[in-house]
C-alpha cells in the first residue's frame, strides 16, 4: 500500500463511510435502491430482464455495509462479498448486516487491487465512491475486471472535474491551513472548517459557489466536500480512456436520462447550424463530454461497464414490428404490495397515478398517467403478460371508442397499450423483451 493509500485507509478507519446509524434501514430509500438494483443495467445491455437470485455480487470498497443493504434489499437473494481496506469499516459493516439478519453476505478486510485473492468471479461489482480516491484508478478497474465473469457487470465512478472545481480549491485551503492533516481530530477539523466558511462574506467566490446551510448542517458531507483526502476529478474523456486502458467497455450512465446534450438547447430541433450537422453523428462518448462542458451539474461520472464484445446492437424499440411477441414486465422494485394499492386507489377514485413516486428514475420526475391509462399496468403486478394479453385486458376495460362509441378495434387497442408502453420503457418504468 502506497504512502498516501495509508493516509486515506487511516481516514476511513477514524471515521467509517458512509457514517448511518446501525439501526437505520435504506428500505425506504427508493433513489438508494434503484440505483443498486441489478436488473437495470443487465436491461440496458442486453435487452433482457434476468433472474438476481443466485447471483454473486462484489462490493468492492463496501465502507460500512450501508451500500451493501442497499445491494441485498434491492436484489433479494443474491450473494454479497464486501471488501474495504478500512479494517474498522468491515468490523461496522458485518455488524450492520447482521443487525439486519442478511446472512447472504461475507466481508473482507483488503485493498482493492487485492480482490484477485479471493479467488471468485462475480456477476456484478458495485465500486461507488471509491475510484477517484485511489493512487491508481486504472490499476483499480484492471483488478476488477479480473474477477468479473465474461458477462458480469462493473458500476464504478469518478468526482467530475467540472463540477468538482470549487470544491478541490476548497480541499487545497483547508490542507493549507493544516486540517487535513493526521494530528488534527476529524470533529475539531469539521469545526474549523464551518467557522471558516461562516466568517467568509457572502460574495466570496468560495462560499458563493460551494456553501450552503444545509450542507453546513450535515458533518459528514461537510468531511466528504472539504476534508478528503485524495480527491480527485475527471472528465469524460480520460474515464473512456480508462475504460480503454483496464480493456473495459461502456455501457450506459446511471443516471442516463441526465445526460442527453439535446435536453440544453431551447429548440432541439432547430439547433445551430454546425450542432444540427455534427451532434447526430458524435459518438457516446463525445455527447457525454458536450454535456458536461456546457452543464457540468453532476458530481459523479456514474457508469456502467463490461467485458468488451458482450453487447449486441438492438433495434431501436420504436422500430419494432411484431408487438404481440413482446413480453412486458414491471421494474421489480415497482412491484410491491403497497405500489398495487395506490395504483388501486387512484383508479377508484379516478385520479392519476404518480407512477414516479413509487420508482424515482433520475431525470423523471411528476409523470402522472391517468387513471384510464393507468389501469393497463394492473397485471403486470401478478406476472410479465404478453402485449397480447395486455391488449386483451384493454378490451376489457375500454370495450367502446369514446369518440365514436362504436366497439374498440383489435388495432386501437394495441396501439394505445404499444404507445403506451414505449413511453414507459424509454423512462425505465417497463422493459420491453422481444420473444425469440
Amino acid at each position: 500500500m502506497t504512502e498516501l493509500s495509508e493516509s486515506v485507509r487511516q481516514q476511513f478507519d477514524r471515521a467509517p463511510f458512509p457514517r448511518q446509524p446501525l439501526e437505520r434501514s435504506p428500505q425506504d430509500d427508493l433513489s438508494l435502491l434503484y440505483r443498486h438494483t441489478l436488473v437495470t443495467p443487465f436491461y440496458k445491455r442486453d435487452g433482457k430482464v434476468i433472474e438476481t437470485q443466485n447471483l454473486t455480487v462484489l462490493d468492492a470498497g463496501c465502507g460500512s455495509g450501508y451500500k451493501a443493504l442497499a445491494l441485498a434489499i434491492a436484489n433479494p437473494e443474491i450473494s454479497i462479498v464486501g471488501v474495504d481496506f478500512s479494517e474498522s469499516s468491515i468490523e461496522l459493516a458485518r455488524h450492520r448486516l447482521n443487525h439486519h439478519h442478511i446472512d447472504n453476505v461475507e466481508f473482507h478486510a483488503m485493498s482493492l487491487e487485492d480482490v484477485g485473492n479471493l479467488g471468485r468471479e462475480f456477476d456484478y461489482i458495485n465500486c461507488d465512491e471509491v475510484l477517484y480516491l485511489l493512487p491508481n484508478p486504472v490499476a483499480g478497474l484492471r483488478s476488477l475486471a479480473s474477477v468479473l465473469k465474461p458477462h458480469g457487470i462493473v458500476r464504478g465512478n469518478l468526482h467530475s472535474a467540472f463540477q468538482r472545481f470549487d470544491f478541490f480549491r476548497a480541499q487545497q485551503l483547508f490542507n493549507m491551513m493544516g486540517l487535513m492533516g493526521e494530528d488534527i481530530p476529524d470533529e475539531m477539523a469539521i469545526d474549523l472548517v464551518r467557522e471558516t466558511m461562516n466568517a467568509l462574506k457572502d460574495f466570496a467566490k468560495l462560499k458563493s459557489q460551494t456553501w450552503t446551510p444545509k450542507l453546513s448542517e450535515d458533518p459528514e458531507r461537510l468531511f466528504a466536500n472539504y476534508l478528503l483526502r485524495e480527491d480527485k476529478g475527471f472528465t469524460v474523456p480520460q474515464l473512456f480512456e480508462m475504460l480503454e486502458a483496464a480493456e473495459l467497455e461502456f455501457i450506459s450512465m446511471v443516471n442516463w436520462r441526465q445526460w442527453n446534450p439535446l435536453d440544453l438547447f431551447d429548440n432541439p430541433d432547430d439547433l445551430p447550424a454546425f450542432l444540427g450537422m455534427s451532434l447526430p453523428k458524435t459518438t457516446i462518448a463525445e455527447r457525454l463530454h458536450l454535456y458536461e462542458l456546457i452543464h457540468p451539474i453532476h458530481r459523479l461520472l456514474d457508469f456502467w461497464c463490461g467485458c468488451p464484445g458482450i453487447a449486441r446492437p438492438r433495434l431501436s424499440v420504436e422500430n419494432w414490428t411484431n408487438w404481440e411477441a413482446v413480453r412486458v414486465s414491471l421494474h421489480p422494485l415497482l412491484k410491491t404490495s403497497s405500489t398495487r394499492a395506490a395504483l388501486e386507489t387512484c383508479l377508484h377514485q379516478h385520479r392519476g397515478f404518480s407512477i414516479s413516486e413509487y420508482l424515482p428514475v433520475p431525470g423523471v420526475t411528476n409523470l402522472f398517467i391517468d387513471s384510464v391509462t393507468a389501469a393497463s399496468l394492473l397485471p403486470l403486478f401478478d406476472a410479465p403478460k404478453s402485449m397480447f394479453e395486455l391488449v386483451a385486458f384493454w378490451n376489457k376495460t375500454h370495450p367502446l371508442n369514446p369518440v365514436t362509441l362504436e366497439a374498440t378495434t383489435q388495432t386501437e387497442a394495441l396501439d394505445a397499450v404499444r404507445d403506451l408502453m414505449v413511453t414507459l420503457e424509454d423512462l425505465g418504468f417497463v422493459m420491453l423483451e422481444m420473444a425469440r
